[in-house]
């Protein structure tokens, strides 16, 4: 009974997310991501119970009908929603809250020097976005937010928004909610490139005008 509770919670993840998802049958059948996280399951419970070559097989044939990666051995929590799915790879010893929701080309890795403890750990109600690298065996906070085609290294504390490789935090908590970006949004997150750009051509601009009073005052 939980395995079935599982999986109807994880349909309705869907319907609340995505738009697209007109009801609880079509994301069943034509959905990969909840596929994924469904055949994790019995996956998962294998591997704790030491059928781990049978847990590899049911992964390995996952991978094969979806095109996404999950080690058995990843713990996965409730209402996980993976959208679109393709090439997303989650590591043996990740480790993901309830409520997250993951975009194509994910990867959480390692970055090959950790034994042990290897892959991070999502907390709850996090959104990792298309193409996004979290790579290390620290924490993603809860509530955070990881850019599109960012590059994550280091822990990410609760309530942050990151991007950027290597990722940095531009939103922390502590803003008023009218500012505050809507979770399922990845376009209008901030851009510390653009913004360092802007910041160089006003200092330009600046030294300019000083160099022409200069050259007036010569005059």
């Amino acid at each position: 009974m939980s395995f079935l509770k599982n999986v109807a919670d994880d349909i309705r993840a869907v319907l609340d997310k995505d738009p697209a998802a007109r009801n609880g049958f079509e994301v069943l059948l034509c959905y990969p991501g909840v596929w994924a996280v469904m055949l994790h399951r019995p996956a998962h419970w294998l591997y704790r119970h030491h059928c781990k070559l049978l847990a590899r097989i049911i992964s390995q044939i996952m991978r094969w009908f979806t095109g996404i990666e999950i080690h058995p051995g990843a713990t996965i929590g409730h209402r996980c929603f993976i959208d679109h799915g393709m090439a997303v790879v989650i590591g043996e010893t990740s480790e993901i809250g309830d409520d997250v929701t993951i975009y194509q080309t994910v990867t959480l890795g390692g970055t090959g020097k950790d034994c042990g403890k290897r892959h991070p750990t999502i907390g709850n109600n996090v959104v990792i976005s298309s193409g996004a690298k979290v790579l290390g065996p620290f924490k993603v906070g809860d509530n955070s937010k990881i850019g599109a085609g960012s590059v994550v290294l280091k822990e990410v504390p609760p309530n942050c928004t990151v991007v950027g490789i290597p990722g940095q935090i531009v939103m922390q908590a502590g803003m008023k909610s009218e500012e505050k970006i809507d979770e399922m949004d990845q376009i209008h997150l901030p851009d510390p490139v653009q913004a360092e750009i802007d910041s160089l051509e006003a200092r330009i601009r600046s030294l300019e005008k000083i160099i022409c009073e200069v050259e007036e005052a010569k005059k």
